[in-house]
């Protein structure tokens, strides 16, 4: 499994994946997708445990998973923890609810993949590790440069949440494109998509906030634009 590790890499893969990221945008779209998640007013997007059950138990037994797809959910199951801890060290620092609430929000959505983790039988590599502490050496390194880079201002957290959204979304369309059946992990990849989504939206209204325009690091202006004028995903 190749993974998404530089802005060239990010901005290569969206070139393919854009029709399926504008498609995600609209409403019809993505009321084709079962919706395991709740959103709160300001676009705090949890995975809830019962719906999340009920899809992974109406999907028994389960397809057979490649090589590929295990290293997915195996590496996705770090993403999004790394998400939650920089989240978590950042509402230390800077004490903005946002950080608080979509901290909340991830460690349903890590909590997600370790359900998938179970369910196919694959190890958890964040068994035991504590905040900040990583199997996956990169994600080890992007750990500490997110909270070096975010513990400068406010304005730089906010802006670090908001790229860290951007590129869950690349990297999720990534698993979601080499998938061969699954659809049981397909659902909760797309459903955390929304929830990327709206935490992008969230994190780009808390900038408006503060005066600062964000520029998108890693989606292409159609895509970002598509996101953050769309209204919340419930």
């Amino acid at each position: 499994m190749k993974y998404l590790h530089s802005l060239t890499s990010h901005l290569l893969v969206l070139l393919l994946v854009m029709p399926a990221f504008l498609a995600a945008c609209s409403s019809d779209s993505a009321s084709e997708t079962p919706s395991i998640t709740t959103t709160d007013v300001d676009g705090a997007t949890s995975v809830d445990e019962e719906a999340l059950n009920e899809v992974l138990d109406s999907y028994t037994p389960p397809d057979d998973i490649n090589p590929d797809e295990t290293a997915g959910l195996i590496y996705m199951r770090e993403e999004e923890k790394l998400a939650r801890d920089v989240y978590l060290y950042l509402y230390a620092q800077h004490g903005a609810n946002v950080f608080n609430n979509i901290s909340n929000s991830e460690q349903t959505h890590t909590d997600a993949i370790l359900a998938l983790l179970e369910k196919y039988d694959i190890p958890d590599p964040a068994a035991n590790n504590p905040e900040g502490v990583f199997t996956d050496s990169y994600l080890h390194g992007l750990y500490d440069t997110l909270i070096a880079q975010g513990s400068a201002s406010l304005i730089d957290g906010l802006i670090v949440g908001a790229a860290i959204e951007e590129i869950d979304l690349l990297d999720i369309q990534h698993l979601v494109d080499e998938l061969d059946g699954n659809a049981d992990i397909a659902i909760v990849y797309e459903n955390l998509m929304k929830g990327s989504r709206n935490h992008l939206r969230a994190f780009v209204s808390n900038l408006d906030n503060q005066g600062v325009v964000y520029q998108p690091q890693y989606l292409t202006p159609e895509v970002y634009e598509a996101i953050v004028n769309a209204g919340l995903e419930n």
